[in-house]
């Protein structure tokens, strides 16, 4: 597993300070661990979440002790989309954690490539449930199986490791093929020819009675 040298801190050191260095503020929690607050080098974590994403475990070292950990929650900067605070959820490895996993798309639909339709991804994750050294990065999706505009991938049809159980309800859909709407192309609007019946009109009304 990916490891994660973590520096404790206060409530009075400075975030702003820690960024400005940078850290990122964090804070770890969970089994068999209080609640501490701590800092990360940005560059580590990085490392770590491009590695490990949300659900695969890393080991995050705080005082000289191995903490195994999920990354839980990260906040990022709305603006510029850089990581600002992280949530990490320290877990027992003996005991099967439920954690969401991201969902890769693989293939070629026959129906896509036939042009009947688009396709749409209903589900980008789903809800399994495994010892940690077992959560996988992610899990695939093959939408070879879409050859008509009938065709679904549903959550049962997903491959699971050995050792994975899934919490999400097989009957939903992961991925289908929407018929392509077209388009209706609109006529412009002659506005010189309104005028001309519009002028033609009046002159062809008679002359009040005097």
């Amino acid at each position: 597993m990916t490891n994660i040298n973590a520096t404790k801190r206060s409530k009075t050191d400075s975030l702003a300070k820690i960024r400005k260095d940078g850290g990122i503020p964090a804070v770890v929690y969970g089994a068999r661990v209080e609640n501490t607050s701590i800092s990360v080098p940005s560059s580590d974590f990085a490392k770590a979440f491009k590695e490990a994403g949300e659900s695969s475990p890393v080991v995050l070292v705080v005082g000289g002790k191995n903490i195994d950990v999920l990354i839980h929650d990260v906040a990022v900067d709305p603006v510029k989309g850089f990581p600002i605070h992280v949530d990490f959820l320290a877990i027992d490895v003996n005991i099967a954690v439920k954690v969401n996993v991201p969902l890769e798309f693989e293939g070629i639909s026959g129906a896509v490539k036939g042009g009947l339709g688009n396709l749409v991804k209903v589900l980008h994750e789903v809800e399994i449930e495994a010892l940690p050294k077992e959560l996988p990065h992610s899990l695939t999706v093959d939408i070879s199986k879409l050859a008509t505009l009938e065709d679904k991938v549903l959550v049962s049809d997903i491959k699971l490791p050995k050792g994975v159980t899934m919490i999400t309800d097989g009957e939903e859909a992961v991925a289908l093929v929407a018929v392509i709407k077209e388009e209706k192309e609109e006529v412009p609007v002659d506005l010189s020819a309104i005028e001309v019946e519009k002028k033609g009109k009046k002159e062809e009304e008679p002359a009040p009675a005097e």
